[in-house]
């Protein structure tokens, strides 16, 4: 495979995607923070699935991080991404540095209600702040039709589609499943963190959200179940749990038993926190969905 093209820069950026589109060529964007695993090359295979041509921008976001927060040490490795994107077939690189996607004077902000409310937010305030005006910045910058995020951050995924719905970005959002490890630990760059030890206790918790999802599915009480999901992850070994908690799947509201829902966790190990989500049936599923969904739990 070719190695992509990269480029730094807006201007550099936009004369790419002008000429793309005197050919007549479709684009996709994927969105990234670097440090690539194989969860982000299955949104770049869906991505060129989708479109001709593949855009990975790669940008440790500073405005996405709050001052306690691990953005100085987050994992940079450009080499290595770029040869991972010459594998999985991206055709352009965008590595854009801080003055360049934030200039001096540098003053609007972007604020998503709805989704971005509770979970994350109670806990990361600014996040989805930071999040909402990169990805705003980047859309503008690279105009894609389509952009491909992983359900992993599902709260982030359901943030960026109310965004483009809000402001009339023409970007079509694709949500795609989560990668995970043979033991079902969600592929994360800060995974890279974690020592054998705390890889072992991580990978529980796909599996305590799992039992608690189809607990939820076969009628069990929402309070009772997450509160027993947020012991079983201490017991398990983690440190400390943010949220254990339901939400409908749409729109993250409060969940009701008649329509699809999602299953949303953060809990720490150590100096590493670690998200992950699980899909929770709807009463209204027909009965064979729900025996093999408990039964797959």
């Amino acid at each position: 495979m070719s190695r992509p093209l990269v480029v730094d820069s807006v201007a550099a950026l936009r004369t790419q995607i002008r000429d793309w589109r005197r050919q007549g060529l479709s684009l996709a964007m994927v969105p990234t923070m670097g440090a690539l695993h194989d969860g982000h090359i299955s949104l770049i295979t869906i991505a060129l699935e989708k479109a001709d041509r593949c855009i990975v921008s790669i940008f440790v976001n500073p405005t996405q991080f709050a001052p306690s927060e691990d953005l100085d040490k987050y994992p940079r490795q450009l080499a290595q991404d770029l040869d991972r994107l010459a594998d999985a077939g991206a055709q352009l690189a965008f590595t854009p540095g801080v003055a360049e996607m934030y200039p001096a004077g540098f003053a609007t902000r972007i604020s998503v209600g709805g989704p971005a409310a509770g979970l994350e937010s109670d806990f990361r305030p600014t996040f989805f702040d930071g999040v909402a005006t990169v990805v705003a910045k980047l859309f503008l910058q690279a105009s894609p039709d389509y952009a491909v995020f992983g359900e992993k951050d599902y709260q982030q995924l359901c943030v960026v589609r109310q965004l483009c719905r809000d402001l009339d970005l023409p970007v079509d959002i694709i949500g795609a499943p989560t990668v995970r490890d043979a033991h079902g630990l969600a592929m994360s760059s800060r995974n890279a963190y974690l020592a054998d030890a705390e890889l072992e206790v991580a990978r529980q918790l796909n599996a305590i959200l799992r039992r608690t999802a189809a607990a939820l599915a076969a009628g069990a009480d929402e309070d009772s179940a997450t509160a027993e999901a947020s012991r079983a992850l201490v017991k398990a070994g983690f440190d400390k749990v943010d949220y254990v908690a339901a939400r409908e799947s749409l729109t993250l509201a409060p969940w009701r038993r008649d329509r699809d829902g999602r299953l949303l966790a953060a809990a720490w190990l150590g100096k590493t926190r670690l998200i992950d989500n699980v899909e929770v049936p709807s009463a209204l599923a027909d009965q064979a969905t729900l025996r093999s969904f408990i039964a797959f739990s």
